[in-house]
């Protein structure tokens, strides 16, 4: 498929559908490994698909929530362990920082011919950094949604589906691509696009850091101090910066693209946005160009592993995000959510 001027190699539905899927996969007990972000999306999804799934998750609340969800303690519920030993595709959809700490026990269980299956090339990407180096008779796969855990289920449940890339690390069994669409097609997947491990792993953490989560925050709050220390109001700063954006503008330029955006704008908006989106093109690279260089060079996983494998993590990170919370720009967020007509 013709991606701006580019050929890619994509699966749909129509060419891997679900019956095919089945097929393939017929004869494996794909065992979940983690119930957290990822896991309840995809391993719902998979036993509505009718696959032989189980759940591998240490007690305690997110154990609780499996069993909430239908999963049964003994038959489809187990601990980390027993379920990687009754699998034969291991899902590793553990956090990143769980997923080195129960390594070892993962890799002691696993089989000649067994599937492993990320949904993240972090712990494969930086195995110096992490440890998790595959024996070679297995296979090492990927399936990694385009959206969080939630979303892989909620759009699953409304018949559509998110979309996904895919990759092979590692061939053992020479199933090891048809093993990953089917899983792909499994899991919900909309469309499947073809990458690698490295190359998700840096796209992924350089989103996360950039326009997905980190510099759209620098953005919002950059805009917003800036209207208020100019004298005006929470609410009329808010509107401005975020409201419009996420509740107007993003779904349409989603649906039909920043030239259509443009196109159908006030001729005052179209004149600003073009003249201005190159200062702020100028402005931005030279930080993503850095943010990049330090994901690809393995730092921002080594931050990511300091920092997730202290004891007080939980704590500091709540305080963060505490800070973040109550912060003047979202405190008036939760003031303009409750004044939309659906009450959202």
């Amino acid at each position: 498929m013709n991606f701006g001027g580019i050929d890619e190699t994509v699966i749909t539905r129509e060419e891997f559908p679900l019956s095919k899927a089945r097929d393939v996969l017929k004869d494996e007990t794909i065992a979940i490994l983690g119930y957290g972000v990822q896991g309840p999306g995809q391993s719902l999804n998979l036993r509505d698909n009718g696959f032989n799934v189980i759940v591998g998750q240490r007690e305690g609340k997110t154990y609780d929530k499996a069993v909430k969800d239908g999963w049964i303690p003994g038959e489809t519920l187990f601990s980390i362990e027993e379920a990687a030993e009754r699998g034969t595709i291991i899902c590793c959809l553990l956090s990143d920082a769980a997923v080195l700490s129960v390594w070892p026990t993962i890799k002691k269980c696993l089989k000649p011919g067994d599937a492993l299956y990320f949904s993240h090339g972090f712990a494969i990407t930086w195995p110096d950094r992490t440890g998790v180096i595959p024996p070679a008779d297995v296979d090492v796969i990927m399936v990694a949604p385009k959206g969080s855990g939630t979303t892989v289920r909620s759009l699953y449940l409304e018949g559509r589906g998110i979309n996904s890339s895919f990759a092979v690390e590692q061939d053992y069994t020479g199933r090891a691509l048809q093993r990953t669409l089917a899983m792909g097609i499994g899991i919900g997947s909309g469309y499947l696009f073809e990458t690698t491990f490295k190359r998700e792993a840096t796209s992924d953490l350089t989103g996360e850091r950039g326009a997905l989560m980190g510099a759209i925050q620098g953005l919002f709050s950059a805009q917003y101090e800036v209207l208020r220390e100019h004298g005006h109001t929470p609410s009329e700063a808010f509107n401005e910066t975020v409201e419009e954006l996420t509740q107007s503008l993003m779904p349409l330029f989603a649906a039909k693209g920043m030239d259509w955006m443009y196109a159908n704008c006030s001729t005052t908006a179209q004149r600003g946005a073009l003249d201005w989106m190159t200062p702020f093109h100028d402005a931005i690279k030279p930080v993503m160009e850095r943010l990049y260089n330090s994901v690809s060079e393995g730092a921002e996983a080594q931050i990511a592993i300091d920092a997730n494998s202290k004891p007080d993590y939980r704590e500091g990170l709540e305080k963060e995000l505490q800070a973040l919370r109550d912060s003047e720009l979202w405190r008036a967020a939760e003031t303009v959510r409750k004044l939309r007509p659906e009450g959202c």
